[in-house]
């Protein structure tokens, strides 16, 4: 079947999809992305949502075998900000008038950690209420599996949105990138439980690990369709060189170039599938090419989040290497964002906390 006829069904199969993402042509990869971006306009609108990004701690108990800030890691110098730092941080989000803020940190699940995150919620909640926000900025969390307790109390205390990315719906490729301590059924259950709660999911994948397949990708597309999932943040597998993966796996410019290209049409997949989720422009691909983050928009991805972490701690929340936006003022994010944005000519939706068209519908059914 041609690209052309699988783009104009209305649902598109397990075939379909691997079919759209071995695309090479470029003008079967034209059909993809032109196809998503119109999706994008009819579902979602052409406007970008921002979420200031708060890396407030790199203290992990994990030890995934491709993260830079992995327990093991001791070449990592280990950071936690003050409730009183995260919330002057989420108050220059407001001022940039952003409208939300994403709360995110290596896993940890300890009673002192949970109360210190409750705090920061509650903080930046009462920091920025204002006319324009009277329920002060949205807060996404980006802080692990935690328990149904655990979630309930964020939830309550005022984040409604959580990312939790699943990394492959592939069991055994799972096992491979983790260690046998972490499982898949508990990332899954995790999911189950924050939707239970009443967040709004997000979720997402690591994009050209080694050994993953093409049916694995559109598995895991399969999966955020039948998990209902209302957030899409993925991006490339970038290697850190302090990890068991990145010592192991060679990385060359083609192999980059593969990566890059390949997540470019899993945002232009998902959006295509998914109709009115949100999906993110990930500072991942900004890593491996310089206007990754760009690309990711004209491909229908309509979420970007800008560094709003204090200048002098993000050097130490290295995921991957080389990554962006290390040593720049929040000021000079925010000014680079907005030039960017508009080069694809899309305009910024500021003042809003953008929550994804996804979960309001289902809200209405």
């Amino acid at each position: 079947m041609s690209i052309q006829d699988i783009l104009s069904k209305d649902t598109l199969s397990r075939e379909d999809i691997i079919r759209l993402l071995s695309a090479e042509t470029p003008e079967e990869i034209e059909l993809i992305r032109s196809k998503a971006y119109n999706t994008m306009l009819e579902y979602v609108g052409d406007k970008v949502y921002l979420r200031g990004l708060i890396e407030f701690s790199n203290y992990c108990v994990n030890d995934c075998y491709y993260c830079g800030i992995r327990k093991s890691n001791a070449n990592t110098e280990r950071y936690l900000l003050s409730v009183e730092q995260v919330i002057e941080a989420a108050k220059l989000a407001a001022e940039f008038d952003y409208g939300s803020v994403v709360l995110q940190s290596g896993d940890r699940r300890d009673e002192q950690f949970i109360e210190y995150v409750v705090s920061c919620i509650k903080g930046i909640k009462d920091a920025t209420k204002s006319e324009k926000y009277p329920e002060g900025l949205g807060i996404t969390l980006c802080v692990g599996e935690q328990t149904e307790e655990t979630y309930r109390r964020f939830f309550e205390a005022g984040a409604h949105r959580y990312l939790l990315r699943i990394e492959t719906t592939n069991p055994e490729l799972f096992s491979k990138i983790h260690p046998p301590q972490q499982k898949l059924e508990a990332r899954i259950e995790a999911l189950n439980t924050l939707k239970k709660v009443g967040f709004q999911v997000g979720t997402g994948v690591m994009i050209g690990l080694p050994g993953q397949t093409l049916d694995d990708l559109a598995n895991d597309v399969l999966f955020f369709r039948n998990m209902d999932i209302d957030m899409i943040g993925m991006g490339p597998y970038l290697p850190h060189n302090d990890t068991p993966m990145g010592k192991q796996y060679e990385t060359t410019e083609e192999i980059k170039k593969w990566r890059f290209e390949l997540s470019l049409r899993m945002i232009a997949v998902c959006r295509i599938v998914l109709k009115d989720v949100n999906i993110a422009s990930t500072t991942a691909l900004q890593t491996i090419h310089p206007t990754g983050r760009e690309e990711g928009l004209r491909y229908g991805a309509n979420v970007i989040m800008p560094q709003i972490t204090p200048t002098e701690y993000r050097k130490n929340y290295m995921l991957y290497e080389d990554k962006p936006c290390v040593s720049e003022f929040a000021a000079e994010c925010h000014s680079c964002m907005q030039m960017r944005i508009a080069s694809v000519g899309r305009s910024i939706a500021y003042g809003v906390w953008g929550d994804p068209l996804h979960f309001r519908n289902k809200q209405k059914n």
